[in-house]
């Protein structure tokens, strides 16, 4: 689900069959977080400040340069995750916190993502959000319940 009402954030949540502490090391494990995740994610350490880099495809339309410097900025373990991300490239106005945050639900998790930080007033960051948008419903979080599948 995503709402569309607030032009500087995306929400969305999705329900996992599997534990939280399943979801949890998908989230946190660097092997299982390159599963799923941009490559690049494996250099991922769950440590407040820890700085990676994840790489993507360029996408010019949005001045994405294809590189996304990542900090750690909090965690509670199995229930929340909090990261900053950063345009590895210093033209690039794109800084934005993803929250990952996990609620248990019956015998599965219910896995809520909040991207926020888009200026409304930039265009190129506004089709970003809507990229990322339908890139997070459509794409990221069913390759995170593929990789679900994979581990045990």
């Amino acid at each position: 689900m995503s709402t569309d009402d607030d032009l500087t954030t995306v929400r969305v949540d999705q329900f996992f069959p599997h534990p939280p502490a399943k979801v949890w090391r998908a989230l946190t494990e660097p092997a299982l977080v390159a599963q799923w995740q941009m490559p690049g994610s494996g250099d991922f350490r769950l440590a407040v400040g820890h700085r990676y880099r994840m790489t993507s495809v360029p996408r010019p339309n949005t001045g994405f340069s294809g590189a996304v410097d990542v900090e750690v900025l909090a965690f509670e373990v199995e229930r929340m995750l909090a990261v900053r991300w950063q345009d590895a490239d210093p033209a690039n106005p794109a800084d934005w916190t993803i929250t990952w945050r996990l609620e248990q639900e019956g015998r599965g998790t219910r896995l809520f993502l909040v991207h926020e930080g888009f200026d409304p007033d930039d265009p190129a960051q506004l089709m970003a959000r809507r990229i990322m948008s339908g890139g997070w419903a459509a794409h990221v979080l069913p390759a995170l319940g593929q990789a679900l599948e994979r581990f045990s």
